[in-house]
């Protein structure tokens, strides 16, 4: 019998929730061939809020209400939730945990500068890693990892939860099958939200800072966009685009006189104009910013064929007739598609990515 393989966690933040969710819906599957078992943060106590019930400090509280369905919503959880049967080493320094014999591979879920210093120092000592989006802060450090993974023969994976959501691998199967004809146009994006005008998004203020994040809202939601273009409308030909920060402040409750601050030097609003090799366009429009009244794209995003659209999650054609996308897609699509794309029935994105 194979021995489970043994996983170890560096960067203890709010989105660890999502994945943990993900690999409870792993083990409630069957999927018994993993253990989790190292914890690391910068912060002892940040591990701890997540090993066992009742033993680090109480869990954050949310940045986002439930009903908005982003990662960063997902309820807490603690690994003896799903795993109460394995002891969970806590570290506070990721070089430790690689080299402490615990772990078989990493998962990183740092902030985007400490990927390639994490990832290659995983893959240096013989451990397959998966990755928080997207995969490094530049080309180069990317390019490192990968041919790190090549040279030592290892899984190099990157968590990009957007293919995996059933109703982008619906659309995707919709415009290849003809559901709505050729496509012509797709539009995705909107102006402000929770974080506008000039609100710390989610609570990080790392996010707002070029040394941390790499960039800003062109690289924490253009990298989810652009990727749903490749994958839904086809290989890209031809992009143009430019980002601007309109609010060179940010504050973490909006409030001037009173909320922390940070000053950002990384965008805040990105646009871009793809088209593929099919010749299809797209329009990609992203703002933190926006005063007065956010402007979100009804139905958002939105592909349009020759002979119909996809919006809101409905199949709408010329003739005026409406299906449900998922349902559709559900219903029509080969068996064998299904089985590969929702493997043990499931559909939760993070679980799917970390089988």
């Amino acid at each position: 019998m194979t021995s489970p393989i043994r996983i170890g966690i560096v960067g203890c933040g709010r989105i660890l929730n999502a994945h943990l969710h993900g690999y409870r819906k792993l083990r409630e599957a069957g999927v018994d061939n993993f253990r989790i078992t190292a914890l690391c943060a910068r912060k002892r106590e940040d591990a701890l809020m997540f090993r066992k019930r009742g033993e680090g400090p109480p869990p954050r509280p949310p940045v986002l209400p439930p009903e908005s369905g982003d990662p960063l919503a997902a309820p807490h959880i603690w690994l003896d939730d799903f795993q109460p049967d394995t002891d969970v080493a806590v570290f506070t320094d990721y070089r430790e945990m690689i080299d402490s014999g615990l772990v078989d591979a990493v998962n990183d879920f740092t902030t985007l500068a400490l990927h390639h210093q994490v990832g290659a120092a995983a893959l240096h000592a013989g451990k397959h890693l998966l990755t928080q989006k997207p995969l490094a802060v530049s080309v180069r450090a990317a390019r490192l990892l990968v041919d790190l993974a090549e040279e030592k023969g290892l899984t190099l994976g990157v968590f990009e939860n957007v293919r995996q959501a059933e109703h982008v691998r619906a659309a995707a199967w919709a415009i290849r099958t003809g559901q709505i004809g050729t496509l012509q146009m797709a539009l995705f994006g909107g102006i402000g939200g929770l974080w506008s005008p000039d609100k710390i998004v989610a609570e990080t203020p790392w996010r707002h800072r070029k040394l941390q994040a790499g960039g800003g809202g062109a690289i924490d939601i253009g990298v989810h966009a652009m990727h749903w273009v490749r994958y839904v409308c086809g290989e890209v030909a031809t992009v143009t685009g430019t980002v601007r920060t309109f609010e060179p402040v940010r504050y973490l409750h909006g409030d001037p006189a009173t909320g922390v601050s940070v000053e950002a030097d990384v965008d805040d609003t990105y646009l871009a104009t793809v088209t593929t090799e099919t010749g299809a366009v797209a329009q990609l429009l992203w703002s933190w910013g926006g005063h007065g009244e956010a402007t979100p794209i009804p139905g958002a995003p939105v592909f349009y064929g020759s002979k119909g659209c996809i919006k809101g999650g409905q199949i709408i054609l010329d003739d005026g007739s409406r299906r449900d996308l998922v349902e559709t897609f559900r219903a029509e699509a080969e068996p064998s598609l299904l089985d590969a794309q929702f493997p043990l029935g499931l559909t939760d994105p993070y679980a799917i990515q970390q089988l």
